[in-house]
C-alpha cells in the first residue's frame, strides 16, 4: 500500500529549507515570514544574476540550470511578443520520493515565494502548481494561497500519481486538459507550453531553494555546499534505514554522514538518484559525498535526491526487477521504445534473476530504448537496470549458477501495492498449445515467438495499454490454451 504519511525531517548542519520546523511544524505566513523575514521582488536582469550566482540546477533530477530557462523564457516572450506562464512541478509521482511532500506539507510559501519572484521577473500572466491526486500537500497549498497575496492569478491543478506525470511536457499536457502523459515528440515548454504560451516549468524545491537565495544573497548562500554546488539540498532516504527521513544537508556533506543519521545498517548496496538513477556498493558510500560531482565520482548519481539502501538479507537483483517491471507499466505506452522496448526490459532482468539467461540480454535490450524514446523514461530505466547488472555481478554468478544469492525479496523500494489497480498476467496451458502463433501476431508487444514457435511472454503483469491485447489474444487461441488471469495481492 502506497504511504500517504510524510516522513520524519532531518538536518545535518544549518537547516534553510526545513528553517522553523521543530518550533512551528507547519508555517503558516506569519511564522513563515518571523523564520525567512520579508521578501521583495526581482527585475528579471537581477533574478538572472542570482541564479546564475548560485548555480541553481533544477531539483526534480535533470539538474537543467534554472537561469537558462529563465533566459530561454525571457528571449521566447520577447520573440513571440507573448506573455509567459510559472508553472511549479510539484507532482512528485515517483513513489520513493518525499522532499517535495515536506516542502508542501510544511513550508509552502518558500514554493510560492519562488514562483511569485519568477512570475515578477517575468510579467507572467498566471502561476499554475502541479500537484499529485494522493492527497499529500493540495490542502497545505491551498490553505497558504488563502493567507497571502500573489503577484498573479494563481492556481493549483491536480495530475495522477504516477510515475510519468511528473515528466514536464506531461504536466504541461494536463494543465492543458489534454491526457497526462509526455508529447510524442519532444518539445520545448520555453517556446510553447501552457496554453501555448512561453513557460517556465520547474520543480518545487527549485523555486524554494530561489526564495532562500534571493533573501540570504549569492554570498551567503555560498557559505554552505561546494564551490560548483552551493547551498543545500533535500534528500529522501528510505529503504533498510531504521530512521527514514527526509534529510537537508549542505551539499559536500559525506554519504556516510546521512546513513548514520538515519542508522542504516551494513547492507549490500545503495540506490542513488531514484529509479531512474544508479546503483553503488556499500564500500563506494563510503567514499562518496552528497553532491552531483561525489556521487557520479563513485558510479552514483544524485538525480531527485533519493536514498534508498538494501539490508543484507535482501536479494538487490529481485528488488531491481520489482523496480523495471513497475517502469515498464508506468509508461505512456505510445512510442515503441516503452510499448516493446521496457516490456522487453522487464522480461530481460526477469530472466537473468532467475538464472535462464545471460546479462547481455539485459545489457542488449537496454540498449534498444535508450536515445529513442520519446521523453526520457526510456533511458532512465535503461540506466537503472544497467547499473543494477554492472554493480551486482557478483550476485548474478549466484542467481546463474541457480542457486540463488540465499537473500529475500522483501519489497523495499518504496514500491506502491500495484500501478495496475486490478494486475492480471499471462497464463499458458502447454499441454493445449500446438504453437499455431495466432497470439503473437494479436499481441507482439507482449507475447514472442521462441525458436519452436511456441509463444513466450514475461511472469510479469500485463501493462494496461495491453490489456486490450492479451484479452483478444486469449479469445483467438483455438486450443483455448492462453487465459488472463488475477494476480493475488
Amino acid at each position: 500500500m502506497m504511504r500517504t504519511t510524510v516522513p520524519p525531517v532531518a538536518c545535518v548542519g544549518e537547516p534553510r529549507l526545513t528553517a522553523g520546523f521543530a518550533e512551528f511544524g507547519r508555517l503558516d505566513h506569519a511564522a513563515h515570514e518571523e523564520v525567512h523575514g520579508l521578501l521583495g521582488p526581482l527585475e528579471a536582469a537581477g533574478l538572472l544574476r542570482l541564479a546564475e550566482g548560485i548555480q541553481l540546477k533544477g531539483k526534480g533530477g535533470a539538474g537543467f540550470p534554472f537561469a537558462r530557462k529563465l533566459r530561454a523564457v525571457l528571449e521566447s516572450c520577447e520573440r513571440q511578443d507573448l506573455g509567459a506562464v510559472v508553472v511549479v512541478n510539484a507532482t512528485e509521482g515517483e513513489p520513493a520520493s518525499w522532499k517535495d511532500k515536506v516542502l508542501l506539507t510544511r513550508a509552502p510559501h518558500l514554493i510560492l515565494d519562488g514562483a511569485a519572484l519568477a512570475a515578477y521577473a517575468l510579467d507572467a500572466e498566471e502561476i499554475v502548481l502541479g500537484v499529485a491526486d494522493d492527497g499529500v500537500g493540495r490542502g497545505s497549498l491551498l490553505e497558504a494561497l488563502a493567507e497571502r497575496r500573489m503577484p498573479v492569478p494563481t492556481s493549483v491543478v491536480t495530475v495522477p500519481h504516477r510515475f510519468i506525470s511528473g515528466e514536464g511536457g506531461a504536466l504541461v499536457n494536463g494543465i492543458n486538459g489534454l491526457p497526462h502523459i509526455p508529447p510524442g515528440t519532444k518539445k520545448r515548454s520555453s517556446d510553447s507550453g501552457v496554453n501555448g504560451l512561453p513557460t517556465l516549468l520547474s520543480n518545487a524545491e527549485t523555486y524554494a531553494q530561489l526564495a532562500v537565495a534571493a533573501r540570504l544573497g549569492p554570498y551567503e548562500y555560498a557559505s554552505l555546499g561546494t564551490d560548483d554546488e552551493p547551498g543545500t539540498v533535500l534528500l529522501t532516504v528510505t529503504g533498510a534505514a531504521a530512521r527514514p527521513a527526509v534529510v537537508e544537508c549542505a551539499v559536500g556533506t559525506p554519504l556516510r554522514d546521512i546513513l548514520d543519521l538515519c542508522e542504516v545498517p551494513d547492507g549490500v548496496g545503495i540506490l542513488t538518484g531514484g529509479y531512474h538513477g544508479k546503483w553503488i556498493t556499500a564500500e563506494a558510500a563510503d567514499r562518496a559525498e552528497i553532491s552531483r560531482k561525489g556521487l557520479a565520482a563513485v558510479g552514483g548519481t544524485l538525480g531527485a535526491g533519493i536514498i534508498i539502501p538494501l539490508g543484507a538479507d535482501t536479494c538487490p537483483l529481485g528488488e531491481a526487477a520489482q523496480v523495471v517491471r513497475y517502469l515498464a507499466g508506468e509508461s505512456a505506452g505510445q512510442c515503441g521504445p516503452c510499448k516493446r522496448g521496457l516490456p522487453d526490459l522487464a522480461r530481460a532482468v526477469d530472466l537473468a534473476v532467475a538464472g535462464s539467461q545471460p546479462a547481455d540480454v539485459v545489457r542488449a535490450a537496454a540498449g534498444e530504448v535508450k536515445g529513442r524514446g520519446a521523453c526520457s523514461h526510456p533511458d532512465g530505466t535503461a540506466r537503472f537496470a544497467l547499473s543494477a547488472v554492472e554493480v551486482f555481478v557478483d550476485d548474478l554468478r549466484l542467481h546463474a549458477a541457480g542457486e540463488g544469492c540465499g537473500r529475500r525479496v522483501k519489497g523495499v523500494m518504496g514500491l506502491p501495492g500495484a500501478p495496475d489497480p486490478a494486475p492480471q498476467k499471462l497464463i499458458l496451458d502447454w499441454s493445449r498449445c500446438d504453437g499455431h502463433g495466432l497470439c503473437a501476431h494479436v499481441v507482439p508487444d507482449f507475447i514472442r515467438l521462441d525458436a519452436n514457435g511456441y509463444p513466450a511472454f514475461p511472469p510479469t503483469p500485463v501493462p494496461t495499454w495491453l490489456r486490450e491485447g492479451a484479452t483478444k489474444a486469449v479469445k483467438v487461441c483455438p486450443e483455448l490454451a492462453l487465459r488472463l488471469t488475477k494476480i493475488e495481492s
